[in-house]
Formats: C-alpha cells, structure tokens, sequence
C-alpha cells in the first residue's frame, strides 16, 4: 500500500457579488467575473478516448483507482458531463438557523441539465444539514438564512455536473470532487448521486459531509487529518479522497464539542469519474 504523503495546506479564494445565473466557459482563481441573465443552455461533446488535460503544476492528474460503484446509488439523478452553466435559484425560506452569532444568508442553485432532483426536497436537506446540533451553526459561532431570487446573500451553494465543477473551481481536469472558491460552495452532482466507494456510511450521510465540508472552507476552516485510527473523521478531512484509518463522519460538533484534526491533508490520488 502506498504510504500516503501529507502537504501543506493552500486554499484559493475569489470574491463573487451579486445573482448567479450564468458562468463563463474557463474562470481563474483571480476572476471576479460579471454574471449575466442565462440564455440559451448549450451542451459541448465531450471527445471520448482522450486523456484528461494537465494538472497543476503542468503535470498529469494521478489517477490509481476508478469506483467501484458503477451503478448510481440514486439513480432518479442523471445528468450530462458538462452542462449548461446556467442556474435554476431554489426558492428560499424565512427561518433563521441557528440560536447565536452573525447571519450570514446563503441562496442554493442548480445547473440546467442535471435532471432527478427534487429541489423543494434539496432546501430542506441543506437547511435541516445546516440546524442539526452537530452542524455548523450548533456551536453558536453563526446564524443562517437561506434566501431566493433576487434577495441579496453571502454565499452560494451550487450543485453542478462535473466539467461545470472543472471550470469553476480550476486546478486543471478533476471532475470527481467538490470545491469551494470565493463566495461558492460547489457541490459535484456526480459525488450527490454516485457518493463514493468505501465511504461506509449511507449517501445521505455523505451529502451531508459534502454540505459541512464545503461549507466549512466558506467559514473560514482549513483541511485536517485523521487523529487516530478508528476515531471520527474530523469533518475538514478530504473524506471523500481517503479516511485514512478513521471512521465517516459527517458533522463538525460531536457530544456538543468542536471536532477537529490536526491542520493538513493527504497526497491522495483523484480517482476517474
């Protein structure tokens, strides 16, 4: 087995303002772009048999492993590679998460395309995920508010297919993992549905690691490690790289206290989509 490597820690960041309709076809770490109304979707062939482009650092994405989990584990969600970089804005909702703290509002988005999913059912998933006890706001550090159209907002959760992913995170050909840059917390429909193998725990318990872990980045937390074999995966772990000797978890409040790791990550190979 290959002894996996730690790495410093690098988080990009890009400030986003403003309602997310439509996004360029490439965006860098450094663009702020100007987001316009959608227009027509397009879809762009994806050419079969080729290999992925150059990673960071000019070099070739390592890929060692490919799923195992071929069939989708909620096959109700299909969806093209690359979609249409346009949104569909879920309608929002006027509780307050949380008991104590700043309010920061967040709005949650959908990329034309991805068919399947419920989006009533989907703002009820990141709210509930969001005023679980365990969740980001238990620890009365923030309250949360999701908002819809044309109200103004701190942040935003985006579920995209996965080259919409490649383009707004960048870092090269990934297509497999979730991001978060700026004011975006970017989830990977294709991680929402296929979930990942060996994760050991059910996909609803992944989607909510996905929502904790990406949003975690937004609130100002770095990645971590495993603090020792058979302990909960602290929540900023690259849990769904490797667990590296700890168990899935996804929330970043256990027994009312703060989980964490120490700060770092793993070396660990991307796997094929």
């Amino acid at each position: 087995m290959r002894k996996a490597r730690i790495i410093g820690l690098g988080i990009a960041a890009a400030v986003v303002a403003g309602a997310i309709y439509q996004l360029p076809a490439r965006l860098s770490q450094q663009d702020q772009p100007r987001l316009t109304a959608a227009s027509t979707p397009t879809t762009a062939p994806v050419a079969k048999g080729k290999n992925p482009p150059a990673g960071r650092g000019g070099t070739d994405i390592r890929i060692t492993t490919t799923p195992r989990n071929k069939r989708p584990l909620d096959s109700r969600i299909t969806f093209p590679v690359r979609g249409s970089a346009e949104y569909d804005v879920l309608p929002g909702d006027p509780t307050t998460i949380g008991t104590a703290g700043p309010l920061l509002r967040f709005r949650v988005v959908v990329e034309r395309g991805i068919k399947g999913v419920d989006k009533a059912e989907l703002g009820r998933f990141i709210r509930a995920t969001y005023a679980d006890p365990r969740g980001w706001t238990g620890g009365g550090k923030r309250r949360l508010q999701h908002v819809g159209e044309g109200e103004s907002f701190d942040y935003v959760l985006m579920l995209v297919t996965p080259a919409t992913r490649d383009a707004i995170c960048g870092h090269g050909y990934d297509r497999y993992t979730s991001c978060r840059i700026g004011d975006r917390v970017v989830l990977n429909v294709a991680r929402w549905a296929n979930g990942v193998p060996d994760y050991g725990a059910s996909l609803t318990a992944y989607r909510q690691y996905m929502i904790n872990h990406e949003s975690g980045h937004r609130f100002g937390n770095g990645h971590e490690l495993c603090p020792a074999p058979g302990a909960p995966a602290p929540v900023m772990e690259q849990q769904t790289l490797g667990l590296h000797g700890c168990t899935a978890n996804a929330w970043p409040y256990l027994n009312g206290e703060r989980y964490r790791g120490r700060p770092g990550q793993y070396d660990d190979p991307t796997p094929t989509t």
